[in-house]
């Protein structure tokens, strides 16, 4: 049973990546000409676009091969080691880089927002930071209790 839980969650950590791959691929060079659309007195913002979109998406699928192999020690039944503790805090890291990133990105939405009289465009721009910051507020939590319960673990191998 473990085995089937874990194959459909490295089935759905491949399929996570494959949209962000088709949005880097189709959707980034046309919200880079967009930009430089929108504001021709900064035709380089295009390139700002392509630097910060593109730069998270390196984290992003550090984050997944990490996550992958979380799934993997688990199937190895090595799930509550150092090991995962690692992965877990490297998500952790990956997850605030790509938040980072993100907010970084912020002016470029109100410049969108400023031009076009939307203001709700700044809350789209939130979306990606905010949720990146939950998985990493996550993924300490669980770093922590995964340390804590290795921690009684070997305490517990002492006494015995």
């Amino acid at each position: 049973m473990k085995q089937v839980t874990t194959l459909f969650l490295k089935v759905a950590v491949i399929f996570i990546g494959i949209p962000v791959l088709a949005l880097c691929i189709f959707l980034v060079p046309e919200l880079g000409n967009l930009a430089a659309k929108l504001l021709p007195q900064f035709a380089y913002i295009k390139y700002f676009v392509f630097i910060i979109f593109y730069a998270s998406a390196i984290p992003f699928y550090f984050a997944l091969y990490q996550a992958f192999k979380l799934l993997r020690y688990i199937d190895k039944n090595e799930a509550f080691s150092d090991l995962s503790v690692n992965a877990l805090k490297k998500i952790k890291n990956c997850a605030i880089t790509i938040s980072t990133l993100h907010v970084l990105a912020l002016p470029l939405f109100y410049l969108f927002a400023e031009k076009d009289d939307a203001p709700g465009v700044i809350f789209v721009g939130l979306v990606v930071p905010f949720a990146s910051l939950v998985i990493a507020v996550f993924a300490a939590v669980l770093q922590k209790l995964l340390k804590e319960a290795i921690d009684i673990k070997s305490e517990n191998d002492l006494t015995v």
